[in-house]
């Protein structure tokens, strides 16, 4: 069983931990990464940190400020965004979250906010068996195929 799903993978996982880097591909490049929208869309149970409803927020924000798109497309990008994390069980970042943020990043280097996601994933994967990774983050991805 892999612990990590990248967008090459074919085979939808059932259970699926999404970092905020493929819902927004996902959502804002929609057709540019079909193998992520595939197994978000066909994935049974979707589960992501609370973290991810503020990093999201923050991007459409940026994105606003930048003028990287019309505001209509923005638009709907978060409509799709939003329909995804309402499909998501989203776990709460937790003293556990932050303990196991802290030992998973003491030999990674991760940005803080991925250590939580990591961690996140990490401590929902103890209870959802099969829980696997969704992530256009490299450096997420790497970190995350080293984790037991």
């Amino acid at each position: 069983m892999r612990s990590v799903a990248t967008e090459s993978d074919a085979t939808p996982a059932a259970l699926l931990y999404l970092d905020t880097s493929a819902v927004l591909r996902a959502a804002i490049e929609k057709g540019t990464s079909p193998e992520v929208e595939k197994r978000i869309r066909s994935a049974r149970v979707l589960v992501s940190s609370r973290l991810s409803l503020v990093e999201s927020c923050r991007a459409f924000l940026r994105l606003r400020a930048l003028g990287a798109a019309s505001e209509e497309r923005l638009a709907d990008a978060e409509r799709d965004v939003a329909a995804i994390w309402a499909r998501c069980e989203l776990w709460e970042i937790t003293r556990t979250v932050c303990e196991t943020a802290c030992a998973v990043a003491a030999a990674r280097p991760l940005r803080a906010l991925d250590a939580i996601h990591l961690a996140t994933f990490v401590v929902a994967r103890r209870r959802l068996d099969g829980l696997e990774l969704l992530t256009t983050d490299a450096r997420l991805e790497e970190a995350a195929a080293g984790v037991g």
